[in-house]
């Protein structure tokens, strides 16, 4: 029986390495497009059965073998792009898949753009904005809550939530076109349809969606904390007791920091970015300069500031100076250091300028009570089904809420309140891409990796 003849795939035929780079056990290779068989049966001389993983040699153009592996095909639509996807798993070294990459892109097939399966996947209709941006917030979850919540994000909770919104804001405008279209209808609209009940409830609930999506935020992005003061106030010890480790030199000799040092924690799935930084004083050290240079620099990009004092001697000058030049905007705590020198307790209180812990970096006692506190600055609470957000997901949540309550003003002029209704609803159905500008499209696939 003679072989089938190749077919061509068309020229938006794309395809990616879609394992990280470096060496593995398995690589992968994805393709996406039209009439993918017959590039298939050119790869590898077998005409591939619908998702049925084939063992198969994967051919260079002279017939020499590239690599050995497994071939995997899912016709259109059932699948990831909503195209035909062939799946080619090979052993996962940087040359064997570079070759194999090469040998598609003979077959007609390019490389694709960054994001540019996933962003398929969102224009075939297999998936919306919401759930796109979930794939790769998956991808980058840095804690065990931050996946949980990606894969419900991912699975259509979050984007369930915002249509649900969206389905009560088009009965609500449904009702305002239908009496500005029939005025003679002499019927009291407000008190007919509970305009006021209906307004009430809808805030309730994007209320509560957004406390959920700002939460989910936070397990995406953490907190940024900077600790910093004097040198020798114990900055590099308390970095040691929150990481758990030994990750900052710690002396008696003041100005052993001399550049920051990172550590990324986590407090009830939150990542805590914990940063040490140099001693701020007086130096004519140039060194020693650079590393308060730098301290400076990570202070105004700070959610917070933990600014350490000895407990021995409490707030002076020094830090007086400190506090004066930090940015009015920036949360900040004051931990009093040393408590099991000072022979003071490990407690939380409110001074007139903030919040101070009183703690002992070298024993532990009162460490507890500074997370709980960074963990309040951050407005969190335990949640269970909290979303992971983006900035660009809260944005368009508190647009939607100005726009609410800006039609609550206008219930006695209806042409106003009813074009309130409906910018609350192009912001609202943003989130999940029902309206999205092109340009929109690009900023978020284009921060997907390549092969996604």
């Amino acid at each position: 029986m003679a072989e089938k003849p190749p077919t061509t795939p068309r020229p938006d035929t794309i395809a990616a390495i879609a394992t990280a780079p470096g060496r593995g056990g398995i690589g992968v290779i994805r393709v996406s497009g039209q009439s993918l068989p017959g590039f298939a049966h050119t790869l590898c001389g077998k005409q591939p059965l619908p998702r049925v993983a084939t063992v198969a040699n994967f051919h260079a153009a002279d017939g020499c073998t590239i690599d050995s592996g497994l071939l995997l095909y899912f016709p259109a639509p059932h699948s990831f792009t909503g195209e035909d996807v062939l799946e080619l798993q090979g052993h996962g070294g940087p040359v064997v898949l570079q070759m194999l990459l090469a040998r598609c892109l003979d077959l007609g097939a390019r490389l694709a753009e960054p994001g540019e399966f996933t962003r398929r996947a969102y224009l075939n209709g297999k998936l919306d904005l919401a759930q796109a941006e979930a794939v790769v917030d998956l991808i980058d979850a840095a804690t065990t809550a931050a996946a949980r919540c990606a894969i419900r994000s991912l699975q259509g909770e979050f984007s369930a939530e915002i249509n649900a919104l969206l389905e009560q804001l088009t009965e609500l405008r449904a009702l305002v076109e239908a009496t500005l279209d029939f005025p003679e209808e002499d019927v009291d609209f407000l008190q007919a349809a509970d305009v006021t009940g209906r307004l009430e409830r809808l805030q309730d609930r994007l209320a509560n969606v957004l406390d959920r999506a700002r939460q989910g935020r936070l397990l995406q992005g953490g907190l940024h904390v900077v600790l910093a003061g004097q040198p020798n106030v114990g900055k590099s010890s308390l970095l040691n007791r929150l990481a758990g480790d030994d990750l900052a030199i710690v002396t008696s000799v003041a100005g052993t920091t001399r550049d920051v040092v990172r550590s990324t924690l986590q407090v009830e799935g939150i990542p805590l970015h914990v940063i040490d930084t140099a001693g701020l004083r007086a130096t004519e050290d140039e060194i020693e300069k650079m590393g308060i240079a730098r301290t400076w620099r990570e202070i105004e990009r700070a959610d917070v500031v933990v600014l350490l004092v000895d407990a021995r001697s409490g707030v002076v000058d020094a830090e007086r100076e400190i506090l004066a030049q930090l940015p009015a905007h920036l949360a900040r705590i004051t931990v009093h250091n040393k408590v099991d020198l000072a022979g003071r307790a490990a407690e939380r209180y409110d001074e007139s300028d903030g919040v101070a812990i009183s703690l002992s970096a070298k024993h532990g006692d009162g460490v507890d009570l500074l997370r709980q506190e960074l963990l309040r600055i951050a407005g969190w609470h335990p949640a269970e089904d909290v979303f992971i957000a983006r900035e660009r997901h809260l944005r368009a949540l508190a647009k939607t809420c100005e726009h609410i309550v800006a039609a609550q003003a206008q219930l006695t002029q209806l042409e106003l309140f009813a074009e309130e209704l409906h910018l609350a609803q192009s912001a609202l159905s943003s989130i999940t891409g029902e309206f999205s500008a092109d340009d929109l499209l690009g900023e978020i696939f284009g921060r997907f990796c390549i092969g996604k």
